[in-house]
């Protein structure tokens, strides 16, 4: 079911759709989507446009319907940055958590799933729907925590899929480190950008992970970005704060 909300909710700044209860034919359950529109997407026909992929997709744009009642702020910020000439206008896509998160934002059946659900059918879906810049340069995939660590995950699995990742606050350590290990036997360097960051938690597991990928030729301003964000907590309010750097070294002008 599709559903439109234009400015229908103060807290919501810019064009909303909306499909409830999208399914994948992979077994996983069925999920919310939202699709945040540029400025420039009703007027201008002819213009095609990137795309960030989020997870977690309920705490990004309202606080309604994100977790604690404190959102990331991300319509306002994408919005603060087009209007100011930071970034290319971009499209947002919030893929909506289920009960089975913790599977399916890591190293499991059910991760590998979700992985496969979102490079092969959700992305095909949007290109075909949406005018979008479907090639992988221009196709990021962003999340926090568990998210973060699953959009390091689809990157490396699928790098002809999505040429940048954005990895708040990531549980690295998660799954023993299976992150660490699928990324230390990889050969070859590969053709990305990647952002990694975090607060006081985890500081020690993302500065793991800046080492491991400047050892495999990855160059700090180029390819990869690391930020520490000292006295930050591990919550919406944090991520919201120091959205705009991902967003900058991702998509900035």
């Amino acid at each position: 079911m599709l559903n439109n909300r234009n400015n229908g909710k103060t807290e919501i700044v810019g064009s909303v759709v909306y499909y409830r209860k999208f399914r994948s034919r992979y077994p996983i359950a069925e999920r919310d989507l939202l699709v945040w529109l540029p400025p420039s997407y009703k007027n201008d026909k002819s213009r095609h446009f990137p795309v960030l992929y989020m997870h977690d997709g309920q705490n990004l744009i309202d606080p309604l319907t994100s977790f604690a009642g404190r959102d990331w702020r991300v319509d306002e910020s994408v919005t603060r940055l087009i209007r100011t000439g930071q970034i290319e206008e971009i499209m947002v896509v919030g893929i909506y958590n289920t009960r089975d998160r913790l599977e399916e934002y890591s190293e499991s059946e059910k991760g590998d799933y979700y992985l496969k659900f979102i490079a092969e059918e959700l992305k095909v879906f949007i290109d075909n729907n949406f005018r979008t810049l479907p090639d992988r340069e221009a196709s990021a995939i962003m999340g926090s925590s568990m998210g973060g660590l699953c959009s390091l995950r689809m990157i490396w699995e699928y790098p002809h899929v999505f040429g940048m990742a954005g990895c708040l606050s990531s549980s690295f350590y998660y799954g023993n480190g299976a992150i660490f290990k699928r990324i230390e036997s990889s050969k070859g360097r590969k053709n990305m950008k990647i952002y990694i960051d975090s607060g006081e938690d985890g500081k020690k597991d993302a500065q793991k992970m800046f080492c491991l990928l400047t050892s495999k030729g990855f160059v700090l301003g180029e390819e990869l970005d690391y930020y520490f964000d000292r006295g930050a907590g591990h919550n919406e309010d944090a991520w919201a704060d120091r959205l705009e750097r991902p967003l900058r070294f991702m998509f900035g002008k």
